[in-house]
């Protein structure tokens, strides 16, 4: 099933600034935290010489010390809007439903370091991370692979289960998707994605609203 959603709604649904979702995603674990404080740290170092070599100090150099001693808490606002906007770019958009097809775990590459042995010698080590797959797909014939880091919860998702995503595309038929948001399992009450695309409640208040006719359509006929 595939709907088409208006443009109120799709900006209801993908905000322009950070949900809370995409902010503790974004803020990170406690290693992330003193991450951002080093930033915060070296920045209002780096302003505050800069200030002093230049003998430019006074309120624009408050103001700029300010603004990078609190990187910590605004950046997870920025990078999540900037994310954000690659997603709402795309002019239409819709409602889609399927199923799982298929479920698999996998383990792919993240990232590499760079360490030394114990014997002096310069080793690349690979980053590893197990991540879930579904193979989703409706009546149609559409079909599309949904991948995320693996969750505990992700052992409960079984091949037949309903899938519900938001589609984007250029085109206003949306004939051709070019990007997808990630996926709510609701008889699982259960996201899977990589990212916190969608403001879940606002989805899960268009889900219910779009199942009532198929239930009203189930009535009649029995």
């Amino acid at each position: 099933m595939l709907v088409p959603i208006t443009r109120k709604k799709f900006e209801q649904l993908i905000p322009f600034t950070a949900t809370a979702e995409q902010y503790r995603y974004y803020a990170g674990e406690w290693p992330d935290f003193l991450r951002k404080l080093l930033i915060s740290f070296v920045g209002v170092v780096v302003i505050w010489l800069l200030g002093e070599i230049t003998r430019s100090g006074g309120a624009t150099t408050s103001l700029f010390c300010a603004i990078a001693g609190l990187y910590w808490l605004w950046s997870p606002v920025y990078w999540a809007t900037r994310r954000n906007s690659t997603y709402r770019r795309f002019p239409y958009s819709g409602f889609w439903r399927g199923r799982v097809l298929e479920v698999f775990v996998s383990e792919e590459l993240v990232g590499t370091e760079e360490t030394v042995n114990e014997q002096g010698e310069l080793v690349i080590v690979e980053n590893r991370e197990r991540r879930i797959n579904l193979q989703v797909g409706d009546k149609s014939g559409f079909e599309i692979q949904i991948q995320a880091p693996l969750r505990r919860l992700h052992r409960n998702i079984k091949t037949g289960q309903v899938v519900e995503l938001l589609v984007l595309s250029k085109d206003p038929d949306l004939a051709r998707i070019s990007k997808i948001s990630d996926a709510y399992l609701p008889q699982l009450d259960l996201w899977v994605s990589n990212y916190p695309v969608l403001r879940r409640d606002t989805f899960i208040e268009v889900s219910l609203e779009l199942r009532k006719p198929a239930r009203r359509s189930y009535s009649r006929k029995r």
